[in-house]
């Protein structure tokens, strides 16, 4: 009783058959199971050993001191073996926090809750050698703790492999400084999709903290593929034909989607325009709040979304329009209903809009080295450090996470940087939105060279990375 799923149900066969497997009697008597608290729906086999346990404990059979600080999760077979489960980090960071000193896992996710700090961490391969142990006949060795600092990212294109493209180059060094989402438009084979694939091995490594969040999302949905956490920033990539809910999340059991998946990474959405308007749409609150809350009859779900959105789209639906030697074929019609697909709110959001032309023969095929992703990376990084001790009092990672509130009190403007602002503001008709975002986007720049206050300089560059329909 409350609110069992299918799964849960149909573990009444399987805790009994693995009982009488592993040489216990289950009694004739009427056994009720109550899954507390009782008004929220439980899905999932990973209460299988946990319902096990209490029936041997309500017989007398295991001694009752070791279920008051102890948790106890995984899927039973029929023969009595314990299998894996997903969201074990999750359950790990809750018996942490609720004081449950000892947690007995399946041995496939043994080292995944290991992570965790003040938990002893019990690899249990099956039922009788769990029974064993708590009886104390034959003792289970625990886990060692899994180090974070042992796990390396890997990356499989450098900057250094981009000829050409200097502009964007320095749009996406100030995009992963700052955390800031960048539009990367321009013709076909000019290099779009090669920028954002070698994107990732420019971002600053993730902290632990940032570590154990995106680990959560991945466990929950199974998707952490044998590894115990995740130890690079996540680079998801949809089809421009994925749905609303693959993107964002939901279902009757909501789900994380993908802009939880890209949580403290990067959210890379090729073909931008071809995406349905009303997926991209439901971008906006996302991409603001750093959170999506789905609402459905069950309950109210709320998943983390802070993501970096990098999108790229060509200028017209033939792909042409502006290149120097090829003649766009697209009616002026065509062009405007194609712009039209991404609304003024969602461009609004975007702190970076950068044209990338196509690269000249010389530039592919010259013999200058082109700066390396190592290299680029250091800066970020020194970057994002001074970001974290400017933030640290708000409890932000980067720039592009700061209220108006946080640009006020944390941003020096000089007074020249601010006289250009306003008539920027002034020539331009900036929104509340758009003045804010190239302050932070200016911060970032000032952040880059190590300059205590944005200067007219920074607030400059700032401006050329705005829509140029502005």
């Amino acid at each position: 009783m409350g609110l069992p799923g299918k799964e849960i149900n149909e573990s009444k066969d399987r805790i009994r058959t693995a009982l009488t497997n592993t040489g216990f009697e289950v009694p004739d008597s009427r056994l009720t199971v109550n899954l507390a608290p009782a008004d929220v729906p439980k899905t999932g086999s990973r209460f299988d050993l946990s319902i096990a346990i209490g029936i041997l404990a309500a017989q007398k059979l295991l001694p009752l001191e070791h279920l008051a600080h102890s948790f106890y999760v995984g899927e039973l077979s029929l023969e009595g073996s314990v299998r894996g489960v997903t969201g074990v980090m999750s359950l790990a960071l809750m018996a942490s926090k609720s004081g449950k000193i000892h947690l007995y896992v399946p041995i496939d996710n043994a080292s995944e809750a290991a992570v965790v700090d003040g938990v002893t961490v019990y690899p249990v391969a099956n039922l009788r050698q769990l029974i064993d142990h708590l009886v104390g006949k034959a003792l289970i060795t625990p886990q060692t703790q899994t180090i974070i600092d042992q796990f390396e990212p890997h990356y499989l294109t450098d900057f250094a492999d981009v000829r050409g493209q200097g502009q964007a180059k320095r749009a996406l060094e100030i995009a992963a400084a700052g955390g800031h989402n960048i539009h990367l438009r321009g013709v076909p084979g000019a290099g779009k999709t090669l920028l954002a694939r070698a994107f990732p091995s420019i971002l600053p490594p993730l902290s632990k903290a940032e570590m154990l969040e995106v680990t959560q999302i991945y466990s929950v949905t199974g998707l952490l593929s044998g590894a115990p956490i995740v130890a690079e920033r996540p680079f998801r990539a949809p089809h421009h034909t994925t749905s609303r809910i693959g993107l964002i999340g939901g279902g009757s059991n909501p789900a994380p989607g993908e802009i939880s998946l890209a949580h403290r990474g990067v959210l890379f959405l090729d073909e931008f325009p071809e995406y349905e308007r009303g997926t991209i749409e439901a971008l906006r609150q996302p991409m603001e709040d750093g959170i999506v809350t789905i609402s459905r009859a069950a309950g109210t779900v709320v998943f983390p979304a802070r993501f970096l959105l990098l999108a790229a789209s060509n200028p017209c639906p033939c792909g042409y329009l502006g290149h120097p030697t090829k003649k766009c074929s697209c009616p002026q019609t065509g062009i405007l209903k194609y712009r039209k697909k991404l609304s003024g709110p969602i461009l609004d959001r975007i702190d970076l809009h950068i044209d990338i032309p196509p690269v000249a023969y010389e530039k592919l095929h010259g013999t200058d080295e082109a700066e390396s992703s190592r290299d680029i990376r250091d800066r970020v990084v020194h970057a994002r450090g001074r970001q974290m001790q400017r933030l640290a009092a708000v409890h932000k990672y980067a720039n592009a996470e700061m209220s108006s509130i946080d640009v006020r009190k944390l941003c020096v403007i000089e007074k020249e940087a601010s006289a250009l602002l306003k008539q920027a503001a002034e020539h331009l008709s900036l929104s509340a939105r758009s003045h804010f975002k190239i302050i932070k986007v200016a911060q970032t720049i000032a952040d880059l060279v190590g300059s205590d206050t944005i200067s007219h300089i920074h607030i400059a560059e700032a401006l050329q990375y705005r829509p140029k329909d502005e």
